[in-house]
Formats: C-alpha cells, sequence, structure tokens
C-alpha cells in the first residue's frame, strides 16, 4: 500500500536531529516514507537562560508549525514540553527511552568525588546546580549554556573543571564515551521525563497518530514520563525548575503471590537553591501502572507538604 511522506519536524541542533534521525529511522524500517524538515524555534536563537527565556521556548515554534500543517509531526525532548496540554495537538507516540541519568565530564578522568574543592563545574540547570550544592563537596557551580560540543569544550579548553550534562543526550550525539561517571541517581536525580522523545502530530490526524503508535510506542517508557510528569505539573513546576523525577516499571508479588508490574517513583524538590543553605526534600512510591498519575500527584502532595511549596512562592 502506497502512503505519502511523513513530514517530520526538527529543530536544526546536532541533538535534536540525531533524536529525530532515531523516529525516522524507525518508520522507514516500518516501510514508511518520510521527509524531515528543519525548524528555527527562539530558543536556538537566544543566549539567554533558559529560565528566563522561559518554558517552552524549544517547542513552541515546532507546534506552531504543526498546527499550521506545515509539518505531520514534531518531535520534542520530552523534558522541554510544557505539562499543560496543547489544544489541537496528540501526544502520539514515547518511543523507548535513553539512560535517564545524568553524566560527568570532567578533566583528567575524574569523578564528581575525586574533584577537588573549589573546582568549577558547569550546568545551566537550577535542579543539577541545587543537587550538586546539596552534595556538599564545596564544588563551584558556573552557569553555562550551549550545545553539547560548547558545554564540553570549556573542560577541554580549561575553563572549566567538569560539565554536567543529560547522559542520553551524549549518547545520541555519539560522545558518550568522554563520560568520566555516570551520576548515580542517589546523587543526582534525573530531570522528569529526562532522556524521553515525545512524539506530536494533529488531532484530526488520526492515520499519523495510530501509525505513530504502533510503530514508536513504548509503553513502560509512557507510563514512567507519565508518573513523572504529573509530580511536576503538580507541584506547578515548570521544566527549568529544581526538580527532579525517576520512574521505574518493576516486578512486585501481589497478594496471592503472582509477579505484577507496578511503578515505583521517586522524586525530589530544593529550596534556597540561590544561596548557600540548599535544602533537599525528597519521597518515593509506589503504585499500579494504570495509576501513573495518581502516583505523580500523590508523590507532589507529600513534597509540598515537606516544603516543595517555596517553589512556587
Amino acid at each position: 500500500m502506497t502512503q505519502s511522506p511523513i513530514r517530520i519536524g526538527t529543530r536544526g541542533s546536532k541533538l535534536a536531529v540525531a533524536q529525530t534521525q532515531t523516529i525516522a529511522n524507525m518508520l522507514t524500517e516500518a516501510g514508511q516514507e518520510v521527509e524531515i524538515v528543519t525548524v528555527s524555534t527562539p530558543g536556538d536563537r537566544s543566549s539567554a537562560p533558559i529560565a528566563e527565556i522561559g518554558v517552552g521556548v524549544f517547542t513552541s515554534a515546532l507546534r506552531e508549525a504543526l498546527l499550521a500543517g506545515d509539518i505531520d509531526v514534531a518531535i520534542h525532548s520530552y523534558k522541554d514540553l510544557p505539562t499543560a496540554p496543547e489544544p489541537g495537538l496528540v501526544l502520539a507516540a514515547v518511543p523507548p527511552r535513553e539512560d535517564p541519568r545524568d553524566a560527568l565530564i570532567a578533566r583528567d578522568g575524574l569523578t564528581l568525588g575525586e574533584l577537588p574543592p573549589g573546582a568549577k563545574v558547569g550546568t545551566g540547570s537550577p535542579r543539577r546546580i541545587s543537587q550538586l550544592k546539596a552534595l556538599g563537596l564545596g564544588l563551584t557551580v558556573v552557569p553555562i549554556r550551549g550545545n553539547i560540543d560548547t558545554r564540553i569544550g570549556k573542560v577541554t579548553s580549561g575553563e572549566l573543571d567538569a560539565v554536567v550534562l543529560a547522559r542520553a543526550g551524549l549518547a545520541r550525539v555519539g560522545r558518550a564515551g568522554e563520560i568520566t561517571e555516570t551520576l548515580d541517581p542517589l546523587q543526582m536525580l534525573p530531570a522528569p521525563a529526562q532522556g524521553a522523545l515525545a512524539v506530536e502530530t494533529r488531532v484530526e490526524d488520526v492515520a499519523s497518530e495510530r501509525r505513530l503508535r504502533s510503530i514508536v510506542d513504548d509503553e513502560v517508557t509512557r507510563v514512567a514520563v507519565r508518573a513523572e510528569r504529573a509530580m511536576l505539573a503538580a507541584l506547578e513546576a515548570g521544566c527549568s525548575a529544581p526538580v527532579g523525577a525517576l520512574a521505574d516499571v518493576v516486578e512486585d508479588l501481589d497478594s496471592e503471590g503472582k509477579v505484577v508490574d507496578r511503578l515505583s517513583l521517586r522524586g525530589v524538590a530544593a529550596t534556597g537553591v540561590e544561596g548557600d543553605s540548599v535544602r533537599i526534600l525528597r519521597a518515593s512510591a509506589v503504585a499500579e501502572t494504570k495509576d501513573a498519575d495518581e502516583l505523580g500527584r500523590g508523590l507532589a502532595a507529600e513534597l509540598l507538604e515537606l516544603g516543595a511549596g517555596a517553589l512556587s512562592s
């Protein structure tokens, strides 16, 4: 059966193109013809910190192109999407997730614990900044922006001693070999939906939605990320807030001793990030996989009781 090409929209960065290519490959292997369309976004044209230029800055232009009919599909880093749904668009698929953990690239092959006090560590993420400070290692955290090459270049040039990046992004652009330490989530919990991609299409384009769901979607990733983002939404915190979350589908025993899948969720929220007295709030819970939204909202309520309300004050 002959099908018209699916036009896939992407940002022009090396990472965005690599992410889009993974989806394009999945579709072409299934016999679907694709066309990749590059869309420029305000986030690509600005050098200001993410917290200043706003939530969704990397996704708005793609969504506008999708709603206008210039493209049929938009590929996003899921963690960049605002938690509120976009009228007229539907989340068609969530492909299998890359390793969601954060990674360190440091001079001389050092790990985080081997960096000397005062070492300069670069990151533009309030979430990473707060968790680095909370480790009490005496590191100097330097706010940075830029693509992966730019950030790693600050280490190789000697400007910084290390940078912290998402392991998934490094893997997608072929630079995972430069990682000197993959950070344990006990040290640094990743951003909600880190390592996951979101594939959007128009609500009325039912044919594309069904095609994408059948070829690209991974139910385990979808349900895990759903819980993480439900927690983020309930905290009323944007994608640049000092909030971390990680859900896993784990095997458990039910009341009759049968092996069943359950959803385990860990969350952190930080207060006092601007000063030196960072406070990290932690919570965790387990629920049925069908109750992902309730699990996320429940964990958010627990964090709010512990004091996470300061995030939105």
